[in-house]
């Protein structure tokens, strides 16, 4: 039985109060103590920005246009770059909220009883304390809480809205690009072929209004932005990485650390056919989850959570704050599966805190074998996130 209005706006509330205290925890303790920042990039591109210089011609953003207000909107708001973290905080801090609060209606659309509403709420609300301090610094909460809306929007039955949230969502960051086939499929199975296509075209124009100005501006900085995050190597956090890193304390495998494309990679013989091999796996169990058409919003949800899931996990790129993605999606899903789902995703948050950011450059410098051992952990349980969400022969029912 679907909880009243009441009981969804008195959670939804209770969750932001929550969230907001874990973000304030995230400032004492050990969160504290040792951080790896992007903040002074951001701030960099904000003031050039604001300054009048064009993105992607007089500056080489390496993310999509939609990302461009989370650097712009703190330089305005402040000065120094003090001003400019506390801002951007503010900020994600606002998105946080927004995610809070969008979980809580999606909830309401999937008509989740009370207790799987205050479990899934309190992960959403409480994952910045299991991830830590890096949830501060990069500005993946702002896409994160487009997908919540446009999820919000799908399960409620407003596909075309969903559609143009999703595709502002990819115009942030592409990786919520993984969600439209799903979306597409979604409607054509309820509302037919044509409502689809109308769905899809809303979302490839909100993609395009943001870009084709930069195109027209400088359409070279735009692709080289774009060709720089398709062309990086193996990451070192990645689950090809880890392996190597594996093999190397196991069997003496040579394996060296490499910086570049903004990161630290593993290099060794063999690492650029693995990060192809990578991209390659990735792609096809994606493909596997998108021939899957979910019919109803319990299977749209419990499918986007594993394309998130095997986005991040399969990749050759996995950046700690890329599990800030995967918390709301996989609040969702119902049933045991979902429980699963979100019992593993918390202990990934927690393994991941574990090294960074305060033993990371054991890890980047001194590929220390113990820190290797809890990134592969980690990577590990990924895995098994992704197994829990597409083992199960059919979604949980609505009422659960």
């Amino acid at each position: 039985m679907t909880p009243p209005r009441r009981f969804t706006s008195l959670a939804a509330l209770g969750a932001a109060a929550v969230f907001l205290l874990s973000w304030a925890g995230l400032h004492t303790a050990w969160y504290d103590d040792a951080e790896i920042v992007d903040t002074p990039v951001y701030e960099r591109y904000g003031t050039a920005i604001e300054d009048g210089a064009v993105p992607y011609r007089d500056l080489e953003p390496e993310y999509p246009p939609g990302a461009l207000p989370a650097f712009v909107v703190p330089a305005l708001l402040s000065s120094g770059s003090d001003g400019f973290r506390d801002a951007f905080e503010a900020l994600m801090a606002l998105f946080g909220v927004a995610t809070v609060v969008l979980t809580a209606v999606a909830l309401r659309g999937l008509g989740a009883s009370r207790a799987r509403s205050v479990a899934a709420l309190g992960l959403v609300a409480g994952f910045p304390l299991l991830l830590g301090s890096v949830v501060l610094t990069r500005f993946d909460l702002y896409p994160a809480a487009l997908v919540a809306a446009a999820l919000a929007a799908l399960v409620h039955g407003r596909d075309r809205l969903g559609s143009g949230l999703l595709g502002a969502a990819i115009a942030v960051k592409l990786y919520p690009g993984v969600l439209v086939p799903l979306a597409v499929a979604y409607v054509w199975r309820r509302r037919g072929r044509r409502e689809a296509l109308v769905c899809l075209g809303i979302a490839a124009v909100v993609v395009a209004a943001t870009f084709v100005p930069f195109l027209v501006l400088a359409p070279g900085g735009v692709a080289e932005s774009i060709g720089r995050q398709l062309s990086r190597p193996l990451q070192i956090e990645s689950l090809g990485a880890s392996l190597y890193l594996a093999a190397h304390h196991l069997f003496g495998l040579g394996v060296e650390m490499r910086s570049g494309h903004g990161s630290q990679n593993v290099h060794a013989t063999g690492t650029g056919l693995a990060a192809v091999l990578a991209s390659a796996v990735q792609v096809a169990v994606l493909v596997w989850i998108w021939l899957r058409r979910p019919a109803t919003a319990a299977e749209l949800v419990r499918w986007s959570a594993a394309a998130l899931v095997a986005f991040v996990a399969l990749g050759k790129v996995l950046s700690p704050q890329f599990l800030i993605w995967l918390v709301p999606a996989v609040a969702l899903v119902a049933g045991l599966t979902g429980a699963r789902a979100a019992v593993l995703l918390a202990a990934a948050l927690v393994l991941t805190q574990l090294w960074f950011p305060s033993r990371y450059w054991e890890l980047a410098r001194e590929l220390d074998g113990n820190v290797v051992a809890l990134v592969l952990a980690r990577d590990l349980v990924l895995l098994g996130v992704l197994a829990v969400l597409v083992s199960s022969r059919r979604a949980a029912p609505r009422s659960t």
